[in-house]
């Protein structure tokens, strides 16, 4: 791929047909399904590494193909023979919403979907929507055990999803996370799961799923930045570089340290503890902040080319800083 993003991209607001072609032809979608679904089945390790240099490349390249990549990951939590079914000889591209925003009913054979739900990267390329509804049962909402309201996750085929154009935003154009809507949309139960329910026996699907969602998005600020960095060196003297290219030599270490320790618990068969799903979830979120610190402190010193919209400096830090306005590391 190019260093620099194609013009289209902010033109089109949508991945050229040509960026489209070679994320297939790599198999990128799959980054991380298993080879006998059709798979790449990356290794943890050397998948942050490709997601990563992917954001490096283009910001809403490398956040597309994370957040697609990542739903195609839910293939671990697909009862095995929807997942054989749906994956196995087809193009698959899933992409939606971790939000609650609707509700499934009952039915005889299985659920009624209706909802809104915000925001789902690469709508206008998914084959299949994933989302998350309520359980209801004779019009009640069925309640656990702590009154909290249950709910299921979902993968609905795009047809019989309507998405609303409303992704106007000033970074991540291409990414076209839209809205979509379902509406009296009837699934059967197996296409019905459960991010806490794995199938799948590989390690990648052992891990914790806050665990692989914050280092798999934290990769993508820090390839970002990185992109951002070398970008200013044409503009800003090395010297005020210097925090940001520190902050970042801290951050890949920190992923590396992390995801190697994360692997370990799951080589050695234990569950994820709290203190170390909220370590990797703290620092990430530390890192990120200090990444746009960094950032903000470079930019004053971009000059003219800096705040041209049609500049690769200026795509980049646009893109970085809508970046930032996903809620991962910000609640």
């Amino acid at each position: 791929m190019p260093l620099s993003a194609p013009p289209e991209i902010e033109e089109n607001r949508q991945l050229s047909a040509s960026t489209l072609s070679w994320i297939a032809r790599h198999n990128l979608w799959n980054l991380w399904v298993p080879r006998d679904f059709g798979g790449l089945e990356a290794e943890l390790l050397d998948g942050l590494r490709t997601l990563q240099s992917l954001a490096r490349t283009d910001g809403s390249l490398g956040w597309t193909v994370t957040l697609c990549a990542g739903a195609n990951y839910f293939i671990g939590n697909l009862k095995p023979k929807f997942a054989a079914e749906l994956f196995i000889g087809n193009r698959v591209i899933l992409g939606g919403s971790g939000g609650l925003f609707g509700d499934a009913s009952k039915t005889a054979s299985g659920y009624r979907l209706n909802g809104q739900w915000r925001y789902a990267t690469g709508a206008p390329y998914l084959t299949h929507f994933t989302l998350n509804a309520r359980l209801l049962d004779d019009g009640k909402v069925l309640n656990d055990h702590q009154g909290q309201p249950k709910f299921s996750s979902f993968v609905v085929p795009a047809e019989q999803v309507d998405v609303t154009d409303d992704w106007h935003t000033m970074g991540l154009v291409a990414t076209a996370t839209n809205s979509f809507k379902v509406q009296d949309v009837d699934v059967t139960e197996r296409q019905g799961f459960h991010y806490e329910t794995v199938f799948l026996p590989q390690a990648i699907y052992q891990l914790n799923f806050s665990v692989f969602a914050d280092l798999t998005l934290w990769v993508n600020y820090i390839g970002m930045a990185e992109h951002f960095l070398s970008l200013s060196s044409d503009f800003v003297s090395s010297s005020l570089l210097q925090t940001l290219q520190e902050t970042l030599t801290y951050a890949n270490q920190m992923v590396e340290t992390l995801a190697t320790e994360c692997l370990q618990v799951v080589s050695d068969n234990v569950n994820f503890t709290e203190p170390l799903v909220s370590k990797v979830h703290r620092e990430a979120s530390m890192s990120v902040a200090h990444i746009s610190q960094a950032i903000t402190a470079i930019y004053p010193y971009t000059g003219i080319k800096g705040a041209s919209q049609n500049s690769a400096i200026n795509r980049v830090f646009r893109d970085y800083f809508t970046a930032t306005q996903h809620h991962i590391f910000t609640a």
